[in-house]
Formats: C-alpha cells, structure tokens, sequence
C-alpha cells in the first residue's frame, strides 16, 4: 500500500511540473498578446497609447516617436524608429515586424 501511494504521490508531482509551462504562458502579459496579434502599427498615425502596446515601449519613447513624426513630418520608412532615443537595432528588429509606414497625406493639391 506505501509504494502505491508513494508512486500516485509521484505522478501527482510529474502532472503539476507538466502543467506549469501551461499556466506561465496564460499568465504572459496581454500587452505582448496584443502586439503579437494584431495588424502592423501605422507610425505615422498611431496615438501613444498604441504605441505603448510595442513590446519595450514605455509611455517616455512613443512620446518621443509622436514628437518626431510631428517635427519631421511623419516617418517615411520604419528604419528611421532608430533614429528614436533609446531604440536601436537591437529593439528595432525586435519592433520592426509589427510597425508599418504609409506616406503621410500631402497637403495641398498635387495635379
């Protein structure tokens, strides 16, 4: 009777240990979630808040990434987010799946 309850005490241990890979990955951030599987951020339209959705992209850096867009007049290819203090290649390669970049509107008539 002690080896059965010895070996049902075992399998108890082993089915917890399997089950909690599971239960990290439930509990993973929704903000990685969301960026994960969501359509491509527009940098050129996105509002701070969406920007703070990109993985390592605290509310100081999409502030930042607003203000460029704003003084530069919109980003013109998704390379130039490392020209964002604190984004480098490194974060850049990490982001750069998940961001796009339409032309911003020209203003005035073009015919």
């Amino acid at each position: 009777m002690r080896q059965f309850s010895f070996a049902l005490g075992s399998l108890l241990v082993l089915l917890v240990a399997l089950a909690a890979p599971v239960s990290a990955q439930e509990k993973a951030p929704a903000k990685a979630k969301a960026a994960a599987s969501s359509a491509p951020i527009n940098l050129n339209t996105a509002t701070v808040q969406q920007l703070e959705a990109l993985p390592g992209v605290g509310t100081r850096t999409a502030q930042l990434i607003v203000e460029h867009r704003q003084k530069n007049g919109g980003f013109k290819k998704v390379e130039e987010l490392m020209n964002i203090k604190g984004i480098g290649e490194k974060s850049f390669l990490k982001l750069k799946p998940m961001v796009t970049v339409t032309p911003p509107e020209k203003s005035g008539s073009d015919r």
